[in-house]
């Protein structure tokens, strides 16, 4: 009897725990690899390997930018940029906060059709804030204005986000983040 009241305790907090641990990812961060952040500053170093030590081989000039983080240490993010350059930063100047890149003219539309009343236009290599993403379509907010544009046309989004029929991997830390309907808000911070 002695021996069951303390399995039991254990047992409860195993329960208890098993959610938190499950929501982390067997990464440094516990934030799915890969995933997209943003610059956090105007200039940012893009480097060599994972450390000061290493030789600059980017400078990047652009807040905001949107980049993939491919790998990562404890303290440095592998990133991949929009024209496929890969660099490592230290997670302290990238943001969780998502934007995208456009890779050709587009519109900021109403709402998510092609037919929607224009909000406003945006060039080729804008860079804007991704707000959410559904059924193919993304809405965008720059300065201000607002507005969807197709997510195909888009740096910045995975598969799932730009084609609602892909399928979605069960794994949390394989997973898109900001797949699906949902609000693409600022995950947790670098």
């Amino acid at each position: 009897m002695r021996l069951i009241a303390p399995l039991l305790a254990l047992a409860g907090l195993i329960a208890a725990t098993a959610p938190a641990m499950a929501q982390g990812c067997d990464t440094h961060s516990g934030l799915p690899v890969p995933r997209f952040v943003s610059l956090k500053f105007e200039s940012v170093n893009g480097r060599a390997g994972p450390s000061l030590g290493h030789p600059i081989v980017w400078e990047y000039v652009r807040a905001g930018l949107p980049l993939e983080v491919v790998a990562e240490t404890a303290d440095w993010r592998r990133v991949r940029d929009p024209d496929g350059e890969e660099t490592w930063m230290h997670r302290r100047v990238l943001s969780g906060r998502r934007s995208v890149r456009l890779l050709e003219a587009a519109v900021l539309r109403a709402r998510p059709e092609p037919d929607a009343v224009i909000e406003a236009e945006a060039e080729p290599g804008a860079v804007l804030w991704l707000e959410r993403c559904r059924a193919g379509w993304c809405r965008l907010e720059a300065d201000g204005r607002r507005g969807w544009v197709p997510a195909a046309s888009l740096w910045g989004v995975y598969a799932p986000e730009r084609d609602p029929r892909s399928a979605r991997p069960e794994d949390p830390c394989r997973r898109a983040p900001g797949a699906g309907d949902g609000p693409v808000t600022a995950e947790a911070a670098e």
